[in-house]
């Protein structure tokens, strides 16, 4: 099949795309209540080490594959793996990354709406009285409701198609132009706001003082799965990405600036949420509920505080939607290459089933909240399929489908397809394939497997 014919239109472009696809709920969202749950700066360091150790490689091995492949995920590691004499088989990584996209949307939709959803509420009925109770049951309220989460469920996922169904050029890249920017100058003036206002010297006491006795092997896992969930690799979404540069496009100074974008931009969720909570005696370890409980109680206790509420929650729609995106676009992408559909029907179609599949995500939180699929096994004992379906696409897919490219890319691909397809120098790409061989793969490993064995 020919090389695809969607295109970045330059390199601005390109870079904001990646950098909107891996800033999304898991920079904004995932990682400050992950942080509180797992004891804050001995689970970042684990988070940052992974993203050295084995996100980076990946990332940069998914970006050679796309450019050498010029296809869909399942086509281009077909392509590669053919002109170096591997079976063709491997193309199977390409499909779990489309299937593990589709999944992971299906939620991600419904978190997007809630997002949009207390934005726009907020907007009309300003924030609920400062009280604790009357918080909590604006959100049991609205998890509650059925016919609500459906209705921004399917707004987010609307316009997330809609983008999509623009195509490359006019829809992602030109909607991440937009995003971008304002996600950028939202989140930096709320941290400015909540470091003056809030209890600056107990955040970066929190985030950066590393404590060893909390960081359990389960916290690990969350972290590297963290890494995997915010960037992205092991869903094969830069091998698509890739696919649509030019070769006027540096993938390599893109995928820098693409990880230093997300760890910044997690970081400065830090510092736009953990003074807030602490400045007010709030719990930093409770959960999705930080945003969507602790921070409106914080906020409307505080001057502005409406102003700044449905600031935040734009941002994180933003964030959410900037995301969608490129989760959409695997999916369409596969439609498109591997079975031959126009963009109009592929997106249609998956947009449709995978709105279709997030219903089983919101009757977790009302007609299913009482019912635990997996409660046989200790793990998953009080986990509804919300909770199921996001630790398994965080902490199994994500890893299976890195571990799976990072094996193919180590001890199929030499490292002089890297030095070639990613302008890297011998030492550079000998030590990238170093570390697709050994050290991620080791990590990826030892990270999903120790939570099941202490």
């Amino acid at each position: 099949m020919a090389p695809t014919s969607e295109k970045w239109t330059g390199r601005v472009g390109f870079v904001l795309a990646t950098v909107g696809s891996a800033v999304g709920l898991g920079s904004v969202w995932k990682f400050p209540y992950e942080v509180g749950e797992n004891g804050g700066g001995g689970f970042v360091l684990f988070y940052v080490l992974g993203l050295i150790v084995i996100v980076s490689p990946l990332m940069l091995a998914e970006f050679a594959i796309g450019r050498a492949g010029q296809s869909d995920a399942r086509i281009s590691i077909e392509t590669v793996a053919r002109k170096r004499g591997a079976r063709r088989r491997w193309g199977i990584v390409g499909v779990l990354g489309v299937v593990g996209s589709a999944l992971i949307l299906s939620f991600y939709s419904v978190i997007g709406g809630w997002a949009l959803a207390y934005a726009c509420e907020t907007l009309w009925s300003g924030l609920p009285v400062a009280a604790a109770d009357a918080v909590q049951a604006r959100f049991d309220g609205f998890m509650s409701s059925f016919v609500k989460m459906a209705a921004y469920h399917s707004i987010f996922m609307g316009v997330t198609a809609w983008i999509v169904g623009r195509g490359v050029a006019h829809g992602i890249e030109s909607a991440t132009k937009i995003l971008m920017p304002i996600l950028g100058a939202t989140l930096v003036g709320l941290a400015v706001h909540s470091l003056i206002a809030g209890d600056a010297q107990a955040t970066f006491r929190y985030l950066f003082h590393i404590d060893l006795t909390r960081l359990t092997a389960r916290a690990m896992l969350e972290a590297v799965g963290l890494g995997f969930f915010s960037i992205g690799v092991g869903l094969a979404v830069m091998i698509t990405y890739a696919a649509y540069a030019g070769p006027e496009i540096n993938l390599r100074s893109a995928a820098i600036i693409a990880i230093a974008g997300d760890t910044a931009i997690s970081f400065v969720a830090g510092f736009a949420i953990f003074p807030i909570v602490f400045h007010n005696g709030l719990d930093p370890a409770s959960g999705p509920g930080l945003m969507f409980v602790t921070l409106p109680l914080a906020f409307s206790a505080m001057p502005g505080g409406t102003t700044l509420a449905v600031a935040f929650f734009l941002l994180l729609t933003i964030a959410a939607l900037a995301s969608a995106i490129s989760l959409l676009e695997m999916p369409v992408a596969f439609a498109c290459r591997s079975l031959g559909w126009g963009r109009s029907k592929s997106v249609a179609i998956t947009a449709v089933s995978i709105w279709l599949a997030g219903f089983f995500s919101i009757f977790s939180f009302n007609l299913w909240r009482e019912w635990f699929p997996l409660s046989a096994y200790p793990i998953f004992a009080s986990a509804t399929f919300f909770d199921v379906l996001d630790f398994l696409t965080s902490n199994v897919v994500l890893p299976v489908g890195g571990l799976m490219t990072a094996l193919f890319a180590g001890w199929v691909l030499p490292s002089r397809f890297f030095a070639s397809t990613l302008n890297l120098g011998s030492r550079t790409s000998s030590l990238l394939s170093f570390a697709l061989r050994y050290a991620a793969p080791a990590g990826i490993a030892a990270a999903t497997i120790m939570p099941f064995l202490f």
